[in-house]
């Protein structure tokens, strides 16, 4: 696992890119995270002092839509980078949860872990796919560990496909993506992105089953796809 401050994302310059494009290369992140509200609504927010873990939360997004219709207890941010962190403040900025911001990479959390709390519900986006697969698993258990009984856990991320076949026809639903949406003008700009993120040493993905076989291997009931386009994959489980 390599060092997070040798990492692009340690790079004020791309943090600051992707928060600005992410919304024109991420296929269907908006639809994503209102599955994600739904999940939380059916299974989390009855209970009134529910707590929130964001993996890797990067500018906060996540938090902020959630926050629009639930006012759980406690919410835990947890950033490697500290630009992110600061821009997750910045958009947080006034919100009546109880919000806490931890700068810690997941190394740091697996070898020296700062926190000392369960959560109700741990939530994760675009971060996990940079772990080797045995790290991946590692991370799993310890979402698992800091979980309550019926606690949740949902990851939206990246994973590999099991056939060249599907890879192409994948990336090429991904061009057309970018080619549409949001942002047409933008669309030319950024095609390159599926090669970039493919070429890229950074990017570990594995497959979708190898995945959810971890998190069940782990502890993890329930354990399921949500949501899948291409390589864009929304899944999770209980404890």
């Amino acid at each position: 696992m390599s060092k997070f401050e040798e990492t692009k994302w340690a790079d004020s310059r791309f943090s600051k890119s992707y928060r600005d494009d992410a919304d024109i290369y991420i296929p269907f992140r908006s639809q994503c995270i209102e599955i994600t509200e739904l999940l939380y609504r059916q299974f989390i927010s009855q209970k009134t002092e529910a707590s929130i873990l964001d993996l890797g939360c990067g500018d906060g997004l996540f938090i902020q839509v959630l926050l629009k219709s639930f006012t759980p207890a406690k919410v835990m941010l947890v950033d490697g980078s500290a630009e992110m962190l600061e821009a997750a403040r910045e958009r947080l900025a006034g919100k009546q949860s109880t919000l806490n911001f931890v700068e810690a990479s997941f190394q740091e959390l697996l070898t020296n872990d700062p926190l000392t709390e369960s959560f109700d519900f741990v939530y994760s986006s675009f971060a996990i796919h940079h772990l080797p697969f045995k790290e991946k698993k590692e991370l799993y258990a310890y979402i698992h560990k800091h979980l309550y009984p019926c606690g949740c856990f949902v990851n939206y991320d990246v994973v590999c496909p099991r056939f060249d076949e599907l890879e192409s026809w994948y990336f090429s639903l991904w061009r057309q993506w970018i080619k549409e949406h949001p942002a047409k003008e933008r669309g030319e700009e950024l095609l390159g992105t599926p090669e970039k993120y493919k070429g890229d040493p950074e990017n570990m993905p594995d497959t979708l089953e190898s995945q959810l076989e971890a998190l069940k291997d782990v502890g993890f009931n329930n354990v399921d796809c949500y949501f899948k386009y291409g390589i864009f994959c929304l899944f999770g489980g209980s404890k």
